[in-house]
Formats: C-alpha cells, sequence, structure tokens
C-alpha cells in the first residue's frame, strides 16, 4: 500500500492486521493485484469475492497475487462485505480501501496508486463475473507475449431477458479477436497491467472521464500510441452482467449517446498538431454518420424490421454523440444522485 493512502484505507479485514499475500515458489516471482472497483453493488461483490480468491489460489505457484477492494461509495457500503469474505487460514484474504471522491477514474487511479510497488495489476468490475481460467488465461497471454496489457472477451449476461430490439442492437455485445491478436484498445473491466510499461510512460486515468466514461478507451489508446501493446486473450472471459433497468430501447441510445462522445473526446485528446482539423472532422464523420442511419432506421421501421431498425438507430444515436464530443461536450454516465 502507498504511503499516502494509508490513512484512509484498510488492508484485509476491518481491524484487523494486514493479510499476506500468497507466496509463490521463486522470490523473485511477480506481485499481482487482482483490483475490483465497486459502487453500491454489495450483492454482486459478495458473489465475486469468492471466486475471485478461487482464482487468485490457483496461481500462487507463479506470482504472488492479492485482491483488492476499491470501494468508491462515500459510506464505505462494502467494507463489511470484504470483511466477511475472509478466506480461511492459510488462503488468501481481499484488501480494501475506501476512496471517496466520486467516479470511475479516482478508482482506478487509486487502485494504481495502491500497486506502487507491484509488478502487474488486473482491474474486473463488481458487476462482472469471470469464468474459470480467466486469471491464468491472462497470465499466460503477458508471459507468452511479453507485453504491456492483455485483455479478453466480456459476453453479456443478462439477468432478465431482453425483447428483440435490445437484443439486435449488440449494445451489450462482447468484440472479439484472435487469440493473441494485438489491440489498439481495451475494456478496464478485463484488463491485466503490466505495471512497470505503466509506470515508465508516467500514464494515469484523466480525470476529465470520471463521470463520462471512455477513461480505459483513452489509457489504453495512449498506451498503444506509445508503442506499448496490447494482446487479446481469448480465454480470458468475464461475463458482464446486465441488469434489467440497462437492458432497454431507452437506456441503450442513452449509452450510444454518451459513447459516441467519449469515442469522439479520446480521438481529439490523442491527436497530434491542432486539435481544431480533428474537432471539425470527427464532428463531420459523426454528422455524416448520423444522417445515414437516421434515414436507414426509418427505412427498416417501415418494413417492419426490427433488427436493422436497431442497428440503425444506435449508429444514429451514436453518431449525434460524436458530434457533441469532438467539441468537448461531456455526457455524464456516472451520476452520483444522494451521495453522502
Amino acid at each position: 500500500m502507498s504511503e499516502q493512502h494509508e490513512s484512509d484505507g484498510v488492508v484485509g479485514r476491518r481491524g484487523s492486521a494486514p493479510v499476506p499475500r500468497g507466496r509463490a515458489d521463486t522470490p523473485d516471482a511477480p506481485h499481482l493485484t487482482v483490483a475490483v472497483l465497486t459502487y453500491r453493488r454489495n450483492a454482486y461483490l459478495a458473489e465475486l469475492l469468492p471466486v475471485l480468491l478461487t482464482q487468485v489460489d490457483g496461481v500462487r505457484e507463479r506470482v504472488r497475487p492479492r485482491v483488492l477492494v476499491v470501494d468508491n461509495d462515500p459510506r464505505a457500503g462494502a467494507a463489511e462485505v470484504v470483511s466477511g469474505a475472509a478466506g480461511e487460514p492459510g488462503r488468501i484474504s481481499p484488501s480494501y480501501v475506501h476512496e471517496a471522491e466520486p467516479g470511475i477514474v479516482a478508482g482506478r487511479n487509486r487502485a494504481l496508486a495502491e500497486c506502487a510497488d507491484e509488478d502487474l495489476l488486473v482491474f474486473i468490475d463488481d458487476d462482472e463475473m469471470p469464468r474459470s481460467g480467466w486469471l491464468a488465461a491472462l497470465l499466460a497471454a503477458w508471459r507468452e507475449h511479453g507485453c504491456a496489457a492483455v485483455t479478453g472477451p466480456t459476453p453479456p449476461a443478462y439477468e432478465k431477458v431482453p425483447d428483440d430490439w435490445v437484443t439486435a442492437s449488440g449494445a451489450f455485445d462482447s468484440w472479439q479477436a484472435d487469440d493473441g491478436a494485438r489491440v489498439t484498445s481495451a475494456d478496464t473491466g478485463n484488463l491485466l497491467l503490466d505495471l512497470a510499461v505503466v509506470r515508465g510512460l508516467g500514464l494515469r486515468f484523466d480525470p476529465r472521464y470520471g463521470l463520462t466514461g471512455g477513461e480505459d478507451s483513452l489509457f489504453t489508446r495512449s498506451l498503444s500510441l506509445a508503442g506499448a501493446t496490447i494482446r487479446f486473450a481469448t480465454g480470458a472471459v468475464v461475463d458482464k452482467r446486465v441488469a434489467p433497468e440497462r437492458a432497454t430501447r431507452d437506456w441503450v441510445l442513452r449509452r450510444s449517446f454518451r459513447a459516441g462522445s467519449s469515442w469522439a473526446r479520446v480521438r481529439v485528446d490523442t491527436s497530434t498538431g491542432s486539435r481544431l482539423p480533428a474537432r471539425l472532422g470527427y464532428a463531420a464523420k459523426g454528422l455524416a454518420r448520423a444522417g445515414r442511419d437516421a434515414v436507414r432506421a426509418q427505412a427498416a421501421r417501415g418494413r417492419g424490421d426490427t433488427a436493422a431498425r436497431a442497428v440503425h438507430e444506435v449508429s444514429c444515436r451514436g453518431g449525434l454523440g460524436m458530434v457533441v464530443g469532438a467539441f468537448g461536450v461531456r455526457v455524464l454516465e456516472y451520476s452520483r444522485k444522494g451521495d453522502s
């Protein structure tokens, strides 16, 4: 744990001594932290932690692992869940820190700070569930390719069967690549980072994206633009829960607008030279996309083609988001009503 955060963080069970991390057979084995960012999803977290502890226990011969929960709830609501997930004697127990500054960026940067002396950091979110072999697959790809980062598939796990429009929209589908393929960006909900590379480049998550999302795209795109390599591991699968309130047409369209805005902002922020040509270019691209897909969506609606209508409506909304994002407009994703 970094010294600057010792005063408001707790390692292991609240009120207990620090929990030793797992021990690998070799003294020079990498130190690895699996960090879970959480915000008021205690039921999800309670299901996730035992699975993570089993997975880190399974790689103890190769690395020195621990599980770290970064709680972004001002009320520190996850502390009790973490305390209740303590492992049996001789096994790894989760560590806990409280990050009161609101926003996903604050949580991710807190995880980086807590791993100042670590070798590897793996991010996973509290609404995800890793499949068997997930962590081992991330590590195997990192060792095989000697890369700066590894990511993998994040297919949806619907808690309620969505309607045809939501399914056809593809909004929750996981992107795919060949095993070992080089990719240029990644989702931090399923990401291993080589911290020597991250520290060498001086990378952190950008606070401007704290309540909008898109911080992972900017971070990993910056990693790639600096010459670092991100690899895709097909065996490193985490299922992404989709709550019923998200599996709706209205929510998907709002998310598409936000995603389009963040997409354009990230590309403007990582452009070289004057940003005005980039802003104008991405705004024009978004406007053309919105107009084209609005026409196609209307045509699909007229012929009763739900699948085509969904795809084009999502693309249209994303294009409109690109227009506002190109000019720096922030579309909030993570509202914090009632925080106290």
